[in-house]
Formats: structure tokens, sequence, C-alpha cells
């Protein structure tokens, strides 16, 4: 079931891919012909495994969108609650802190098939960390993690709307 307000798949020339396995998301461009890969990135899905259970804090699988995204402009290391700025900039690499926190960018994802139709209303995020140690491993609470660079690199390359595909 998608939200009403959400964008349903279309075509745009950018997409990302999210591959489990090798814990790498990879940002890819329609091209005459094929597809040409403008970015790799290492990420960090869910230390509970996958799956689109209602409070699994697992990664889901499938195909999805970039329903909204949140940050535009914001400092690197800014801290994201309910997908407000809370005025604080967290350290990047801070295994002290037990938090998991929310930094810089916010990509919400929508699932557009019926197994990860809840993704949204799961809250799963494309986003920054203060636990930059961790990306490589998986390591999340069922989102994709990334550098804090990295995300804000991200969030200009893709369009809200654009296409996500998560694979195992």
């Amino acid at each position: 079931m998608l939200s009403y307000n959400s964008p349903k798949m279309q075509s745009f020339p950018r997409k990302i891919r999210v591959d489990v396995a090798n814990q790498q998301l990879e940002v890819a461009e329609l091209a005459d012909g094929g597809e040409v890969i403008l970015a790799r990135f290492p990420v960090s899905t869910s230390r509970f495994g996958l799956g689109s259970e209602p409070g699994s804090n697992r990664t889901p699988l499938g195909r999805f969108v970039v329903d909204e995204k949140f940050g535009d402009g914001a400092a690197l290391g800014t801290v994201f609650e309910s997908r407000q700025p809370t005025g604080e900039v967290a350290a990047f690499e801070s295994p002290e802190d037990p938090r998991d926190r929310i930094t810089t960018r916010i990509l919400w994802l929508s699932g557009q098939e019926p197994h990860n139709a809840n993704t949204k209303e799961r809250y799963v995020y494309i986003h920054g960390t203060n636990h930059e140690e961790s990306i490589g491993e998986p390591q999340s609470h069922g989102c994709v993690r990334m550098r804090n660079a990295d995300v804000a690199r991200l969030y200009e390359l893709v369009e809200r709307g654009a296409e996500v595909v998560i694979e195992a």
C-alpha cells in the first residue's frame, strides 16, 4: 500500500542499488547502451538481518522509491529527530556514544511491492550516521547507513521518486 502522497515509481535517469551482501550502494544512470555507474559507497544495513516485519529492525528487500528527502543544505553531522534538525552536530565516529543518530541527510523509502509496502510506516531511511566506524558492516537498526559526506553526495545525485533496489 502506498501512502497518499508517495510518488509512484517512475522512469528517472538515476537509480540506487543496495547490495546487502557486499554492504555497498551504487548510483546508476541510464545512458545510451545501458547503465553507467556514477558512484559507489560503502553502507551499513541491519545487524538483525533482512525482512519487512514491523518492529523487526531488519532491512527490507525489493523495489522502493525515494519518497521524501530531508536535510537540504544542512551541515555534515546535523542530527535529525522525526526528520527535523535538532541544532546538534554529531561527531562522525563516536563508538562511545550508544545512540544511533540520524545525521546529515535523509532519503525516506516507500516500498513498491506487497511484501515491503510497510517500509515508509517502518521509517526506513538511507541516512548519515554518527557511527561511521561501522560502515561496511551490518550494524544498523533497519535503515541503510552511510558516511555523512557520502549521503550528502547521494542526496544531490538522486531525485525524489528515484527507484531504489535493495538486494541480498
